[in-house]
């Protein structure tokens, strides 16, 4: 995954915190589609992209804090 290691972290953060939480009011799209989730009422495509859509910079940004500060006890290659 050396795309993901090519990403700034401040960029995955600012990512993550606009589009994650887009829109502010009344509450952010990715909370509502991961309630809407857990009831099991998530079932329109529109819905299921909005999930993805707004959930994908909040995976990168772990992935990435994984790789990069190896959280899976893995010891990091020098370069």
């Amino acid at each position: 995954m050396n795309w993901l290691d090519k990403i700034p972290f401040p960029i995955l953060l600012v990512m993550a915190l606009m589009l994650g939480l887009a829109p502010f009011v009344p509450e952010p799209h990715l909370w509502e589609k991961l309630k809407m989730l857990f009831d099991g009422s998530l079932s329109k495509p529109i819905d299921i992209f909005d999930l993805f859509m707004h959930g994908t910079p909040w995976v990168l940004l772990g992935l990435k804090s994984i790789r990069e500060f190896g959280l899976m006890g893995k010891n990091k290659q020098n370069d």
